[in-house]
């Protein structure tokens, strides 16, 4: 009888009792948890890395070069010079794109020819592509990322085997930029063939107009420091404070068949406005897999200013058989990141701020099922669009960890804590069970 609650009825009403608990609790948290700020540096101005990227060293040559497992998110560090060689392992009918982002010191001074160059070669050592991302008119130290890729369906890099993905440093020659190495962030993304051919011309069509603005109350909503950590919107208008920089990541859910518009504003400043400062504020807009888009700059006097995107055509597969790179780029669902950045220079006409930025984002359409994939991407779900609600944050290509627990962490709970929360509520349940049960039995 003393063991009478270590009956399997009794245990399943134990778990019961201990899961009710632990759900209510994490109910309770919950709100708090989706919109707590992002993990980033203390100065903010800092890069938010995947917090359980996997460290790894580039090599200098192809004979020792590391794999890299698509849906795995890694950190390595590019030197000042030379190249870093890292490997693919790829299927005939799998298209690869390898994001790397370069993440300069925040003190660091750079020129506008400054950046970062990824390619991918095949194990002949011909080019299947290349991107280079640069710092720009703007002068200012900022994360910039560029996109290795290796499509099919083109006349080069269509066999199985090996690839090579090659990192290097562009150089201006400046001797005003400052040496050092940079960290990188690499999240490596497949993409399945199509079950069955498609079309293989770009939609001749689409409407190219610029929609009536948003004149919505604006709302706040901080943004995160990192892929990994953007702050979810949906259509709307949008509000946050930018100091001199900072970069802000936010992402934004577009389905397929959908549309994207983004106009960025940048306040007036309550100081003194004379002076200009050339290309001040930065948009940026990426793709579900980090591949730039298309991007604007806004010079500053310290009156407001305000710019759009170029309008982009519905998301559809078959974009990417178009020449145009921003419609190229459009090929798949999912999170599309607006990525801004405020000058550091800015600081020194205008003061530390922080600045009003204003967000106004539309998502127009309606979506439709996308093609029919014969497997399913690495990380799977990358190209479906994320939640909005709450504003949550967005796991980043690569990120294994179950939503829960990314939930968990990005409020403040890593997964020993919740672990322990279950233990707690298990131990009180069953210690409760046990009093219950010394109270009903009979006394000698």
């Amino acid at each position: 009888m003393i063991r009478r609650w270590r009956t399997a009825a009794g245990r399943r009403g134990i778990g019961r009792t201990a899961a009710l608990a632990l759900a209510a609790l994490l109910t309770a948290l919950l709100p708090t948890m989706l919109t707590a700020s992002p993990v980033a540096a203390d100065d903010g101005r800092g890069y938010a890395f995947v917090p359980d990227a996997r460290t790894i060293s580039g090599a200098t040559g192809t004979a020792a070069a590391v794999p890299l497992e698509p849906g795995t998110t890694y950190r390595s560090t590019l030197p000042e010079k030379g190249k870093l060689y890292f490997r693919l392992e790829l299927a005939a009918g799998t298209t690869a794109y390898v994001p790397v982002t370069a993440v300069p010191p925040a003190d660091a001074t750079v020129s506008a020819s400054d950046g970062i160059g990824v390619s991918i070669e095949d194990a002949n050592g011909v080019s299947c592509g290349y991107d280079g991302a640069r710092f720009g008119a703007g002068l200012s130290p900022r994360p910039v990322t560029a996109l290795g890729r290796r499509d099919t369906g083109k006349a080069l890099c269509q066999d199985a085997g090996t690839y090579y993905v090659i990192v290097e440093r562009l150089a201006s020659g400046s001797r005003t930029t400052t040496p050092g190495s940079w960290d990188l962030e690499i999240a490596p993304v497949t993409e399945p063939g199509l079950a069955r051919a498609g079309a293989t011309t770009a939609p001749g069509t689409w409407n190219s107009a610029s929609p009536e603005p948003l004149t919505d109350d604006p709302r706040r909503r901080t943004a995160g420091a990192g892929f990994a950590t953007a702050r979810t919107l949906d259509t709307g208008v949008w509000q946050t404070g930018i100091s001199p920089g900072q970069t802000l990541y936010y992402a934004v859910p577009v389905d397929w068949g959908q549309q994207l518009h983004a106009t960025v504003e940048l306040g007036s400043t309550s100081g003194d406005t004379h002076g200009y400062v050339n290309a001040a504020l930065n948009l940026s807009l990426y793709n579900p897999v980090r591949g730039y888009v298309d991007d604007l700059s806004l010079g500053y006097d310290g009156t407001q200013k305000a710019s759009s995107l170029a309008p982009l055509p519905p998301v559809a597969y078959a974009n990417r058989y178009a020449v145009s790179g921003e419609e190229n780029s459009v090929r798949f669902a999912g999170a599309y990141y607006l990525v801004v950045h405020l000058t550091g220079q800015t600081a020194d006409t205008f003061g530390q701020g922080p600045y009003d930025v204003t967000l106004r984002v539309r998502v127009d359409g309606t979506p439709n099922s996308g093609p029919d994939y014969a497997g399913s991407p690495v990380p799977k779900g990358v190209f479906d669009p994320p939640s909005v609600q709450g504003g949550g944050l967005v796991a980043g290509a690569g990120d294994h960890d179950t939503t829960a627990m990314r939930v968990l962490a990005a409020g403040g709970i890593g997964t020993g804590t919740a672990l322990l929360l279950v233990l707690g509520v298990w131990t009180l349940t069953a210690r409760r069970a046990q009093i219950r049960v010394n109270a009903q039995k009979p006394t000698a």
